[in-house]
């Protein structure tokens, strides 16, 4: 059986590598940091200074992570979702935190004031949650908390539960 893709969203900071981490540990899923994939392969247009990140080249990245897709068993992680195309995940998880600890662990990996403001606004205005309503279906859009270790934790066991649960579903059919 082929194992579905998720895609896993969120302002930096929420949790998201930390959760692909583990569901590609624990779930067999193979984790695709677009960051990383973007940085290896210089799929970078340009650099904003203004938000301190590259511009990445949405076609040569969706190019490179096409095959990747077709197949299945990925856990895609990226603060954005919009330019991936829904066809390609059966689910969407946003992660998200308290703006309290969001700033800690922001300041923490020493990103600029503008940065930090920025990304504290994304998450204020839950950004990445409207982002993936408008891009996805809202049936396969699941908005998970990432404050503590044992949010963390039920996280994981949230995923294992609706991987089983859609595994279920393809053995019926």
């Amino acid at each position: 059986m082929v194992l579905p893709n998720i895609l896993v969203t969120g302002t930096p900071g929420t949790g998201k590598s930390e959760l692909c981490r583990r569901l590609a540990e624990q779930l067999g899923l193979e984790w695709r940091s677009v960051s990383e994939i973007v940085s290896a392969n210089k799929y970078v247009e340009e650099y904003d200074e203004e938000f301190e990140c590259p511009v990445l080249d949405e076609d040569r990245l969706l190019d490179h992570l096409e095959p990747l897709m077709a197949q299945g068993g990925s856990v895609v992680e990226y603060h954005s979702s919009e330019l991936f195309p829904e066809r390609w995940f059966e689910a969407v998880y946003v992660v998200r935190c308290s703006t309290s600890l969001l700033y800690d662990r922001l300041q923490a990996r020493d990103y600029g004031k503008h940065k930090i403001q920025s990304n504290m606004e994304c998450e204020i205005f839950q950004i990445p949650l409207d982002e993936a309503r408008d891009a996805y279906r809202k049936e396969i859009i699941y908005e998970l908390v990432s404050d503590t270790e044992q949010d963390m934790a039920a996280n994981v066991q949230q995923v294992r539960d609706w991987l089983e649960q859609w595994k279920a579903k393809q053995n019926k059919a």
